[in-house]
Order: structure tokens, then sequence, then C-alpha cells
């Protein structure tokens, strides 16, 4: 559950990035053409915040949408935060996040994938449990049971 205050600080921090006079694309600058070559551009932007030494990171999964020329359409919105996280290490890893996004856009799409993508919605998980197993997905409705 979020807290008020980092609701306020996570909003002025998106009313300050929008804001922003100046964008620097560090994107590539060979358009993307299929959505794992956009994932894999954004992979590439992130950088997950500096943290002690005895936290075990978070993970994050965030909502976005873009338009065809790439650029952020509407507001991206955390969905899903490690819900043992403290609020401070949530706010490092919203900074982080809204850095990757500002990072990474515009960015370049082809013709074709931006006619796809414009407008739908994408879920980016940022997973940074750097210090913690990763779970592992029980699929018990795979496993055979002979009775």
């Amino acid at each position: 559950m979020l807290q008020p205050r980092s609701l306020v600080v996570f909003a002025v921090s998106l009313a300050i990035w929008f804001l922003a006079p100046v964008r620097h694309s560090r994107a590539e600058h060979l358009p993307a053409n299929t959505i794992q070559e956009m994932f894999g551009k954004l992979k590439r932007c992130w950088k997950p915040p500096v943290l002690r030494r005895s936290h075990p990171g978070m993970d994050l999964t965030v909502l976005v949408s873009f338009t065809r020329g790439g650029e952020i359409f509407g507001h991206p919105r955390i969905i899903y935060e490690s819900p043992d996280a403290t609020n401070d290490d949530r706010i490092q890893y919203r900074l982080a996040v809204m850095e990757t996004l500002q990072r990474c856009t515009p960015m370049s799409f082809t013709e074709g994938l931006g006619n796809a993508i414009a407008g739908r919605p994408f879920r980016l998980r940022f997973d940074d449990r750097r210090r913690q197993p990763k779970p592992v997905e029980r699929r018990a409705w795979l496993t055979t049971k002979i009775l």
C-alpha cells in the first residue's frame, strides 16, 4: 500500500520530469523493428539505484504506452512494488525508473512497429533483487498425477 507522502513525492517528481525543458535522447540510433528490440533498448537504459550493502533490492512493474514517434503516451503508472520495500527504497526505485524512461525516450521505431504499438499499454518489469533468490514459478497445472 502506498503512503500519501510517497505518492506526493512521486507526483512532484513526475511533474518535474514532464516539465523539463531539455530531454536528452541517448537511445540507440537504429530504430526498433520488434517488441523484443524495444524491450532490449529499455533494458540497456536501466540503471538501478546505488544501494547500501545490506539492501536486497526490489521488484517494480510500470505500465506505459508509446506514440508512433516513440514518445511516452499519457503518464507511466506503477502497478506493482515489492511489498517488503521501505518508502525510501520505493522513492529511489521510482526515480531510477523515471530516469530510465527519460534516457530512452523518444525511442526510435520503424514505421510498422510504431503503428502496431501506438497507444497500447506495456508492462515494464524492473527486477533488481540482487541478494535474494529469484522465485521459482510452480506450475501445478502441468504436473501429471496418476491416480
